[in-house]
């Protein structure tokens, strides 16, 4: 059986608690580690990963493993271009809509439509988690991973009851 490079894992993460931005960072999911660290040697930030049960047999991300939870959400990132595209096109349209009649203008209207279906076909798609707000990019998606959902986002947000530790 041949070794399949996958490429790195890219993580961009949150904390737990209050759902902030940590930084992003690419790791080798083959060698699982458990610590990342964040904001290099002035101010550093560890981030322990728990990889039990994270990915599955097929090395798909199954859960996140910054914060454990098992509920994750597939979402699209259009690249940064997009909202210029769609500001050009809309003033193409007004210039159309007000009587230039130019060939020239529907030849770069028919552009930016081709720009804007390439944008759309190149989205990279990536999993979120609802408790955290990790990002994860680089690894094949499951299939049981939908797009986002409210409700699962408002269970997942919910503040949690603390299990009382009994003494004896």
């Amino acid at each position: 059986m041949s070794d399949q490079r996958r490429p790195p894992l890219r993580i961009d993460a949150h904390d737990p608690r209050d759902r902030t931005r940590i930084g992003v960072t690419q790791v080798d999911p083959a060698a699982r580690p458990t610590r990342i660290r964040f904001g290099g040697e002035a101010s550093p930030r560890d981030v322990f990963l728990e990889w039990e049960g994270t990915l599955d047999d097929s090395g798909r991300l199954r859960r996140c493993p910054i914060c454990g939870c098992g509920s994750l959400y597939r979402t699209r990132s259009l690249p940064a271009v997009t909202p210029y595209v769609l500001v050009v096109a809309f003033a193409g349209i007004g210039l159309s809509l007000l009587g230039y009649d130019d060939p020239r203008l529907l030849a770069v209207l028919t552009l930016l439509l081709a720009i804007d279906v390439g944008l759309l076909v190149f989205a990279r798609t990536h999993l979120v988690c609802y408790r955290c707000g990790s990002r994860y990019d680089g690894l094949p998606i499951a299939r049981q991973h939908r797009a986002w959902d409210r409700g699962e986002q408002q269970r997942q947000l919910e503040p949690r009851p603390e299990t009382p530790v009994e003494g004896p």
